[in-house]
């Protein structure tokens, strides 16, 4: 039997898409592994997000090409560049879109038959969950991502993603239910809801804004810890949603919520919501008083003077979020702000972003800090080569945010959730011991 190795790159949604393809051919009898050295055909689940990311990916198929594999190339770089990749890189044998991953069983057949290429690739994509494939996880551990929704109905300036992934998809609520308590049955502790926008699940099928029906059914489930949500647009943020999530025992009180920029006439050109960010940061703060709200913005975005870029380092300097990242724009064909003049230099991009980074880490110190002395509950994630146990806290998501150490001699096991006293605080973790 033909041996399929898998290499997923980009971000938790494309993660799932790999684990979909993975129970795919695994459901077709394919000997499936993430050992892409002893695999006769290696499928590259690739992003192409922003420049690094398709340089990332483009590395990635091109070291494949270096060790003789037959190559499958799926995901958001095959959306993007459907008619040029083979051209590019003549070795590739295989290019499958964003929404098309299901026909890889025959596009594998056709090369083990000898065809020389295949190429299947949905010229206007429109991704629908699917629901019959048995998703099999590639990493397990204490934490795991449900998709809820795929695809995006927004077009701002800077994104692709409604171009590769087509239109928003909400899935069923209850597939999204089993799913869950599928993988709390597994030794899962806590789900992490993602999509293109969480905020806006449940519209396209119960015709208005479901995400806070969606966290009450799943805080009953028996055994999940925690349920946290990433991804929400301020748009849909309401009363409702706030109210849920401090009301709910297992939903963590966390918020990631990209704002992108705070100036109004940065945001009109955006295609974002012109809209009050700070009376939006404080009404969260207001319904959900013990909140940690992660936020993005893109600096160097088209047009952007020096009055703008300030307006948001005082807006950031005011509000203080609790977790910030910073994005230089990155200028992708295909998005509005392509052609948008001027355009900013690369310089003034990372220098701007640099001066947000450091006032973020000043910030970030800070409130890591306010948490010495504090006993707050915290799950066991793994351990280091170090000796320490890695844990995290609930203003903490997986990959992105901090961490908590903890030097101790008793005996833990990830998924747990261990009541920490904080002893020490640097920029982005903390030290602790258990109690």
């Amino acid at each position: 039997m033909t041996k399929i190795g898998i290499i997923s790159h980009g971000c938790a949604k494309n993660l799932i898409d790999s684990e979909l393809i993975f129970g795919l051919l695994a459901d077709k009898g394919y000997e499936v592994s993430l050992d892409d050295n002893s695999a006769d055909i290696v499928i590259i689940n690739t992003c192409s997000f922003i420049c690094d990311a398709e340089r990332e990916s483009i590395k990635s198929i091109l070291e494949q090409v270096e060790y003789g594999k037959k190559i499958i190339v799926t995901g958001c770089l095959s959306q993007k560049h459907s008619g040029e990749l083979k051209t590019a890189i003549p070795e590739i044998s295989g290019v499958v879109g964003t929404t098309d991953f299901i026909k890889l069983p025959q596009i594998i057949e056709n090369i083990t038959n000898g065809k020389d290429y295949t190429e299947e690739v949905s010229q206007s994509p429109d991704y629908i969950y699917p629901e019959t494939i048995k998703r099999q996880q590639i990493t397990m551990g204490a934490s795991s991502y449900i998709k809820i929704a795929e695809g995006c109905n927004y077009n701002c300036g800077y994104c692709i993603i409604p171009h590769l992934r087509g239109k928003y998809h909400s899935r069923c609520m209850e597939n999204i239910i089993t799913e869950a308590k599928e993988l709390v049955q597994k030794g899962v502790t806590e789900i992490i809801l993602i999509a293109q926008d969480t905020s806006y699940y449940g519209v396209d099928l119960y015709n208005k804004p479901s995400l806070a029906a969606l966290l009450k059914e799943l805080n009953k489930i028996e055994g999940l810890s925690w349920i946290r949500i990433m991804y929400t647009h301020p748009a849909m943020i309401n009363d409702e949603l706030l109210e849920t999530i401090a009301e709910l025992d297992k939903v963590v009180k966390y918020i990631d919520i990209p704002l992108q920029h705070s100036h109004p006439d940065m945001l009109k050109r955006m295609n974002r919501p012109v809209m009050d960010y700070r009376e939006l940061v404080n009404r969260m703060r207001k319904k959900i008083p013990d909140v940690a709200i992660r936020t993005a913005f893109i600096t160097g975005y088209p047009g952007e003077t020096e009055e703008e870029f300030e307006h948001l380092y005082n807006f950031i300097k005011d509000v203080k979020f609790d977790r910030l990242g910073v994005f230089m724009y990155s200028r992708e064909k295909g998005t509005p702000s392509y052609s948008i003049k001027p355009q900013i230099g690369a310089r003034i991009k990372r220098e701007r972003q640099k001066q947000l980074m450091q006032l973020q880490q000043e910030i970030s110190l800070e409130r890591n800090k306010s948490f010495i002395g504090k006993i707050i509950p915290c799950i066991i994630e793994g351990f280091s080569d170090n000796g320490y146990v890695i844990a995290r806290t609930q203003y903490d998501a997986p990959e992105v945010d901090g961490v908590v150490n903890i030097k101790t001699q008793e005996p833990v096991i990830p998924g747990d959730i261990e009541n920490i006293k904080i002893t020490g605080a640097e920029v982005y973790d903390l030290s602790g011991i258990i109690v």
